[in-house]
């Protein structure tokens, strides 16, 4: 950096007096005397020093400097190395966590689908079988109210009619469906026409006939009349009192008298009843009555029983006319070949009577509001 320095120009001699400035003579100056290029001299030199001097701590703190951005910039740079290696870690951590979560994800994707298509399975069996079980308790609440309204119709059972409706309105309330509402008062309105019929107690009626059947057996005929028992023999007290009678005052005074009395008075008291057992006068309307074999007897039995029973089978079928037609041919049975003196008789003649007068003559409704109602629902789609 240290610089000799510089020399002085040299000064040229000065121009001769005779020459002109026109004559383009080169301009000389004079030359300035020694002390002023001394003078001169000196500030320069200190000036270039002091500049070299500048230049070279410039210099060396411009080196210094670059030294120092150097290594701070390798620090950096190590730094930086540094965390790009801890984030290029960071990152190849994120991306295998990432596609950890991304097949966990999948993972879940696929059973939150499949969760769902079974749900969707489970929602569809569910309805095949809330459908299927409405379907089924429909058809059976149709099969019972059809089984008792054929019942109503043939043989009157109100009550059977009545409870297969109470069950039909329990299954539908178990449901809790808004659209059963409509069954449910057809249903309703049905069992107010039942509990609105006059009662008629065919179960009683049936009972006294069935009291009646089991009497005939035991029911004495006409022509089962038989011949009275012989009287006890009266004792010889009233043998000698009626024997006094017929013959006379007795005679005690004589023994054989007396005896041959005794001998008479039983032999005709028992030739009296022995009479009386002979003959007997009885009013009977109808002689054919007497003259049944005991076989001929034993079918009439068995045919007033048929008649009763046939009544008995047109009460439950709510036939009036051939239930009344039955009773008065089992009625004139008993008073044309029966005892109606004897008790049991007058006893089943009276049962008859009472049978006679119920009335069976009553309109039985249907059940077709009740089975149209759950018709339609059914015919929904």
């Amino acid at each position: 950096m240290n610089e000799s320095p510089t020399e002085l120009p040299k000064l040229s001699a000065p121009a001769e007096p005779g020459a002109s400035a026109g004559a383009g003579a080169p301009f000389t100056a004079a030359a300035p005397s020694p002390a002023i290029g001394e003078v001169l001299q000196k500030p320069l030199v200190i000036a270039v020093l002091i500049l070299a001097i500048l230049l070279a701590a410039q210099s060396w703190s411009t080196h210094a400097q670059i030294r120092n951005l150097r290594e701070d910039v390798a620090r950096r740079l190590q730094k930086g190395d540094a965390s790009n290696a801890e984030t290029g870690t960071l990152a190849r951590a994120v991306q295998e966590s990432a596609k950890e979560l991304e097949a966990k994800v999948g993972q879940l994707e696929n059973r939150q689908a499949e969760a769902q298509s079974q749900q969707l399975a489970l929602e569809q069996l569910y309805n095949d079988l809330s459908k299927n079980r409405d379907e089924w308790a429909l058809s059976e609440i149709e099969q019972v109210l059809a089984t008792a309204s054929q019942q109503l119709q043939l043989a009157g059972n109100v009550p059977g009619a009545l409870i297969a409706l109470q069950n039909a309105d329990h299954s539908l309330s178990r449901s809790d469906k808004p659209q059963f509402i409509s069954i449910r008062r057809a249903i309703a309105k049905d069992a107010e026409k039942l509990k609105a019929l006059p009662s008629l107690d065919s179960t009683g009626v049936a009972l006294r006939l069935d009291a009646v059947i089991a009497q005939i057996d035991t029911l004495p005929m006409l022509a089962d009349e038989k011949p009275a028992l012989p009287a006890p023999k009266p004792g010889k007290v009233a043998a000698k009192g009626r024997g006094a009678d017929l013959v006379g005052p007795a005679q005690p005074s004589s023994p054989w008298l007396g005896k041959l009395h005794d001998i008479w008075s039983s032999w005709s008291s028992e030739m009296w009843v022995d009479v009386r057992q002979l003959i007997r006068v009885r009013s009977v309307e109808t002689p054919e009555a007497l003259m049944l074999s005991p076989t001929q007897s034993y079918f009439l039995r068995e045919n007033v029983k048929l008649r009763l029973l046939n009544a008995r089978l047109a009460l439950l079928s709510r036939n009036e006319t051939a239930f009344r037609n039955d009773l008065i041919v089992a009625q004139d049975a008993l008073v044309k070949f029966f005892d109606t003196r004897a008790k049991p008789t007058q006893t089943a003649q009276a049962l008859l009577r009472q049978v006679q007068t119920s009335n069976l003559t009553i309109e039985m409704p249907t059940l077709s509001d009740s089975l149209n109602a759950v018709r339609n629902y059914k015919a929904k789609p």
